[in-house]
C-alpha cells in the first residue's frame, strides 16, 4: 500500500510538471503573439475614447466598461470559435473575411474625415437623440462594431503565430491574448478619459506643484481628446488599408506591399538613427492612402444608394 501511495504521488508530480509546462508554453505563445499584434491594439486604444467625448462624464467608465464587455463577447464568444474552425476546415476563407473587415473600417475612417471636410456628419443625428440611453447605446454599438474588426485582426494575428499546434492551445492562448488585451486596452481608456477628474483632484490639494500639474491636466485634456479622436481615424485606414494590402498580397497582387515596403525601407536607410521609427511611419502612410482610397469608394456608392433610398421613398 505506502508502495502504491508513493506510485500515485509520482504520477501526481509529473502530471503537475506536464500542466506546468504545458501552462508556460501557453502564456509564452500569448506573450509572443500579443506583442505581434501591438500595433493593433494600440489603434483599438486610440480609437475607442471618441466614442464617450462629449457624454456626460459621470458616464464615461460605464460606457467604457460597456464596450469592454462587448469586446470580450466578440472575442470569446464569436471570433475565437469562428476563427479555430476557419483555421481548421477553411484557412483560405480567413484572408477574405479580414479584407472585409478591412474594408469596413476604411469606410469608417474615410466617412469620418469626409464629415470633417463638408460640415455634414453624423453630429446632426446625434443633436436629434434626445434620450441619453439611447445615445449611450448608440455610441456603444458603434464602438463594439468597430472593436470586432480590430479584435478580429488582433486574434489572426495571433492564430497565425500558432500554426501547428493542437487546437487546445490554440484556443488557450487565444482566449490569454483576448482577455489580457481587452483589460490592457480599456484600462488604458479608461484612465485617459478620467485624467480630467485626476487634474480637478490635484488642483485641489495643497502644494503648488500638485495644483500646476492639476492644471495642466485639466487645460490639456481637450487638446488630448480632440488629438486621439483624430488618431483614431487614422488608425481606422491605415489598420484597414495594411489589411487589405496584405490580403492582396496574399493572393498574388503584392505589388502595393513591395512599394509600401521598399519605400520605408529607403527612408529608414536614409536616416539610421531612427530608421525603425520611419519606417514604421511610412508604412502607415502608404496603408493609410491606400485605405482612404478604398474607402473614399465605399464612401461613394454608399451615398448614391442613400440617395437613390430616398428619392424611390419620396416618388412612393
Amino acid at each position: 500500500m505506502p508502495g502504491g501511495l508513493i506510485a500515485l504521488l509520482d504520477d501526481v508530480a509529473a502530471l503537475t510538471k506536464i500542466a506546468a509546462s504545458s501552462l508556460d508554453d501557453v502564456a509564452a505563445a500569448a506573450g509572443r503573439a500579443g506583442t505581434k499584434s501591438a500595433g493593433v491594439v494600440i489603434d483599438d486604444a486610440a480609437v475607442t475614447p471618441s466614442y464617450v467625448v462629449g457624454l456626460s462624464p459621470d458616464r464615461e467608465v460605464p460606457i467604457i466598461a460597456k464596450i469592454a464587455v462587448g469586446s470580450l463577447r466578440n472575442k470569446l464568444l464569436f471570433i475565437l470559435p469562428v476563427a479555430l474552425a476557419l483555421s481548421a476546415l477553411a484557412p483560405w476563407l480567413i484572408t477574405p473575411i479580414l479584407m472585409l473587415g478591412g474594408t469596413y473600417l476604411c469606410f469608417e475612417g474615410a466617412e469620418k474625415v469626409w464629415e470633417k471636410l463638408s460640415g455634414a456628419h453624423h453630429a446632426d443625428e446625434v443633436i436629434e437623440i434626445t434620450d441619453p440611453k439611447a445615445l449611450e447605446a448608440r455610441q456603444v454599438g458603434g464602438a463594439i462594431r468597430t472593436d470586432f474588426i480590430l479584435s478580429a485582426e488582433i486574434m489572426a494575428i495571433a492564430l497565425a503565430d500558432l500554426t501547428g499546434r493542437s487546437i487546445g492551445t490554440q484556443a488557450a492562448v487565444l482566449a490569454l491574448v483576448g482577455i489580457g488585451i481587452t483589460i490592457a486596452v480599456y484600462g488604458v481608456v479608461a484612465l485617459i478619459v478620467k485624467m480630467d477628474d485626476f487634474g480637478l483632484y490635484l488642483a485641489k490639494r495643497p502644494g503648488g506643484t500638485a495644483q500646476m500639474l492639476g492644471r495642466g491636466l485639466v487645460r490639456g485634456m481637450p487638446a488630448l481628446l480632440r488629438a486621439l479622436s483624430l488618431i483614431g481615424t487614422a488608425a481606422m485606414v491605415w489598420v484597414g488599408g495594411g489589411i487589405i494590402i496584405h490580403g492582396l498580397a496574399a493572393f498574388g497582387f503584392a505589388t502595393i506591399e513591395h512599394i509600401v515596403h521598399d519605400a520605408a525601407v529607403a527612408v529608414g536607410h536614409a536616416v539610421p538613427a531612427i530608421g525603425g521609427i520611419l519606417e514604421w511611419l511610412v508604412t502607415a502612410i502608404g496603408s493609410a492612402i491606400v485605405g482612404l482610397a478604398v474607402g473614399a469608394i465605399v464612401v461613394l456608392v454608399v451615398s448614391r444608394f442613400h440617395r437613390d433610398g430616398h428619392g424611390e421613398a419620396q416618388v412612393a
